[in-house]
């Protein structure tokens, strides 16, 4: 059980292009929503309007991209964001544990940190600024990777959990980053997950991932494994009900497969709830 008096807002799915008018017109069965942040950081126009219709059918939270809490803080990324968060008033609000970019470069990619003494402190106060202007709750996701740094003085799994209670923040888990990881840099996922503070777990993410050269890359273009899916069984029965999205970002399939897919997570959920 999270110790963050947040709602449990059950299944839900990512709020996409191509899904808009079945979403929007037709109101299908879905829990809720998530929205990437950056497509709503507006003033106004179309993007503004179907958030309002969105919001006004469905829970919503926004899931940033391009915080970049590895480097220092965009002021306009800053002022655009607490303007979306006013506008939403979510429960909770979301981004990585990663940079995307310096000096007004970005990479469009979610790079993994240094897992040093330094880059924690620099991301705790990022994090502790973030949440005192919003005056809400933030969620850091921790990401897959395929490289690690040789300064790296820590595991991401002891660094995250540093992180969250230095922080005081939440911890977005993404169930299928985890299990990337763990097979790209040869570590046990059950212990990653046992190490990471699950206290703090406010939302989960479970994703399909694509294998290629026998690297594991967290693609969103498939359904669950089965692994991650035994993860994520295996998380829900330590923590209890705690708001879950299905992330399928490319290939994306029609929204009566995707509401297939998040049928599936709210069996596996009950299956781990049931006493």
């Amino acid at each position: 059980m999270s110790r963050f008096a947040v709602p449990d807002l059950g299944v839900g799915v990512g709020f996409r292009v191509p899904h808009y008018g079945v979403v929007l017109n037709e109101h299908p069965a879905m829990d809720w929503f998530e929205v990437i942040a950056e497509n709503f950081m507006l003033d106004g126009g179309p993007p503004l309007e179907n958030l309002a219709r969105l919001q006004a059918a469905y829970p919503v939270v926004p899931h940033g991209v391009s915080m970049s809490l590895g480097d220092a803080a965009d002021p306009d990324h800053q002022r655009r964001l607490l303007a979306l968060l006013a506008r939403l008033n979510p429960p909770w609000f979301s981004d990585h544990a990663c940079w995307t970019g310096h000096a007004g470069v970005n990479t469009h990619d979610l790079l993994p940190l240094p897992y040093t003494d330094d880059v924690l402190q620099h991301v705790i106060d990022r994090i502790k600024r973030i949440q005192d202007l919003s005056g809400r709750l933030f969620a850091v996701e921790n990401v897959s990777s395929y490289l690690s740094y040789r300064g790296s003085t820590m595991p991401e799994a002891e660094f995250m959990a540093a992180l969250c209670e230095r922080a005081d923040c939440a911890l977005l888990l993404d169930v299928n980053n985890v299990f990337v990881s763990s097979v790209n840099h040869g570590f046990e996922p059950e212990g990653t997950l046992n190490t990471l503070p699950l206290d703090r777990v406010v939302q989960v993410h479970l994703a399909g991932h694509s294998i290629r050269d026998g690297f594991r890359l967290d693609t969103h273009d498939h359904p669950v494994c089965d692994e991650v899916w035994a993860l994520y069984a295996a998380l829900i029965g330590k923590i209890g009900a705690v708001s879950t999205l299905i992330e399928w970002d490319d290939q994306l399939p029609s929204f009566e497969r995707l509401q297939a897919e998040a049928n599936a997570a709210r069996a596996v959920r009950d299956r781990a709830l049931a006493p």
